[in-house]
This record gives structure tokens, C-alpha cells and sequence, in this order.
């Protein structure tokens, strides 16, 4: 569903960028560390970007760090770009995932106004709705 949104963006010369949150959680985090500036040339690549994908949107809990460096992403973007988050986790567990509750407050904030939510559920898997095999040859 969000490839669809990203190619339809794209056929009006958007800007569109897809990344999984553990790995641009992991990329910012090694960024930060090498204290050589690539962490701000990072968060401005995500930031200029006219659609983000974020896909595994919180399979695991974040870390304070973390939050911390959504929160940073999540409010440069707000009300300038459009982010599309993909996850399996309901909505309503998202507090919860964020950590700290400040921190997951003030993200939680911005991604819930303003925002469409388009919740897909289903007794079949996509895998099964399109005739992949779940088992391991």
C-alpha cells in the first residue's frame, strides 16, 4: 500500500524516500557518534525529502536515544512534508513503544493531527492473497 502512495508521488515529481525505522534509527545513531557532521547532513536528507516512508514503524521499543532522534525528525517534518508510517503495531500501542512519556507525547502529537489513518486487517496474509507460499522450501 505505502510502495503505491511513494510511485504515485513520484509520477508527480515528489521527492520520495523509503527507509525502514531500524535502519535510519541505526544510520542517525552512528552518525551522532562520529561527531564529524554527517549526523545533520543525514536529518536534512530526511528532512527535505516530500514523502518519507517509514517502514517496521515500531516492531521493537525505542531506546531514550532514539526517541529522541524521531522526535527531532518528526517535528522538522511536521506540517512541511508528508511521512507515511507502516507498521503492524495498533495505533493505540504506539505510546507505549515510543518509551518516555514526554518524548512519546510530543511525537505522538505531531503524527496523529493532521493525519488520515488507513488501517488494513484481514483473515489472509498478503503473502496468501497473492499465492506465496509461508513455508520454508
Amino acid at each position: 500500500m505505502a510502495c503505491a502512495f511513494g510511485i504515485s508521488a513520484c509520477r508527480q515529481f515528489h521527492k520520495v524516500m523509503y527507509v525502514r525505522l531500524p535502519e535510519l534509527l541505526d544510520e542517525l545513531s552512528l552518525a551522532k557518534l562520529a561527531a564529524d557532521g554527517s549526523y545533520r547532513k543525514l536529518i536534512n536528507k530526511y528532512i527535505k525529502t516530500d514523502v518519507l516512508i517509514l517502514d517496521g514503524w515500531l516492531l521493537m521499543d525505542l531506546s531514550k536515544d532514539e526517541a529522541n532522534i524521531l522526535l527531532e525528525v518528526t517535528e522538522a517534518r511536521h506540517k512541511t512534508s508528508s511521512t507515511i508510517y507502516c507498521s503492524q503495531i495498533d495505533p493505540n500501542g504506539w505510546h507505549m513503544k515510543l518509551g518516555n512519556g514526554t518524548i512519546a507525547e510530543a511525537i505522538l502529537d505531531r503524527i496523529i493531527h493532521d493525519s488520515y489513518q488507513l488501517l488494513l486487517d484481514g483473515d489472509l496474509s498478503m503473502r496468501e492473497r497473492h499465492g506465496l507460499s509461508s513455508s520454508k522450501v
